[in-house]
């Protein structure tokens, strides 16, 4: 699958026998002034999380980010990790504490940082699996990935990757994620490299998260997709990156990646608020209170709109069941 952050200036192709991506695209900007990130940090003021964290920091839920790894030294994560697994087969280390690429780190700095960046769900926990190390993983790896994810505790997945192809072990996996009660959120792709359907956000009972910008509106980079379910910043986002990467520690970088990380820690912030409810009621509150924009009702530019934690916190939703 596709990783769906890359560079801008080279914007990484799916490899020939490669199914795994990374959907993410970094800026290229210098390294930031670190006294300022959260002020950069435009989505926060954008999903008013401030008021949010007053309601619900995510204590207690494990996300679990498949992914090139996570920076087990980045300040900003310190406290909010499990070793988690190394299944890219480098065999210098069982856990995947270690990201040489970055787009782990964003995920889950997005996701659960606490430092000088913010994340949406600052007291969740990530249980990171490493599937490659640049971007370019197995499809049956991240299936294996999923499993693990879910049998070690995780509750949410972030699923940052994609593929136009479908899989038969990647769908097994996907099915027993949702079927042991998993938040399943995952990337619609980048355009205009990436068209149609992706997966594997394509997936029944997957959250397709697609990309707005500053203003709201749909992001050019965001696929237009019948996948997609809500949306969520994705352009020029500010997060922690390891600093093998970025000496400063941090990138600002577009993406439906990161639109995927958001969506997950909304889930990690509801599901710390009522968690009784199943993973299907967490869904069914996230849409129910998403802010329609675009074509009245569903889209697939917006799916069912923008994503807002602060309602999908305090809304008298009925169960589902």
């Amino acid at each position: 699958m596709t990783l769906l952050t890359t560079t801008a200036a080279l914007i990484q192709k799916l490899a020939a026998g490669t199914v795994a991506g990374l959907l993410t695209i970094a800026t290229g900007l210098p390294a930031q002034p670190v006294q300022d990130i959260r002020a950069q940090q435009w989505h926060l003021d954008f999903l008013n999380i401030d008021q949010v964290h007053q309601i619900s920091t995510g204590k207690g839920v494990i996300v679990g980010v498949i992914d090139t790894g996570v920076d087990g030294g980045h300040p900003d994560l310190a406290g909010r990790l499990l070793p988690g697994l190394d299944l890219s087969f480098r065999g210098e280390r069982p856990d995947a504490l270690e990201d040489l690429d970055g787009h782990g780190t964003a995920m889950a700095g997005l996701i659960a940082a606490n430092g000088k960046a913010l994340g949406i769900a600052p007291d969740a926990t990530i249980l990171p699996v490493r599937t490659s190390t640049k971007g370019g993983g197995d499809v049956r790896t991240d299936a294996d990935a999923i499993y693990w994810a879910v049998d070690n505790g995780a509750t949410v997945l972030c699923l940052a990757f994609g593929s136009p192809e479908r899989d038969a072990s990647m769908e097994r996996a996907i099915r027993y994620a949702i079927a042991y009660d998993v938040v399943v959120v995952a990337a619609v792709g980048n355009a205009p490299e990436d068209q149609g359907l992706y997966y594997p956000a394509a997936y029944p009972g997957v959250v397709g998260a697609a990309g707005v910008d500053r203003d709201g509106n749909h992001a050019p980079i965001s696929v237009v997709s019948r996948a997609a379910d809500l949306a969520a910043p994705a352009v020029q986002v500010m997060a922690p990156i390891p600093r093998n990467v970025i000496a400063s520690g941090y990138r600002s970088a577009s993406g439906t990646s990161n639109a995927t990380a958001i969506i997950a820690g909304v889930a990690a912030l509801i599901r710390a608020k009522y968690p009784e409810l199943s993973a299907e009621d967490v869904i069914n509150r996230m849409i129910a209170t998403a802010d329609d924009r675009g074509a009245p009702g569903r889209d697939n530019e917006y799916g069912h709109g923008i994503i807002n934690p602060l309602a999908a916190l305090t809304a008298d939703i009925p169960p589902l069941n």
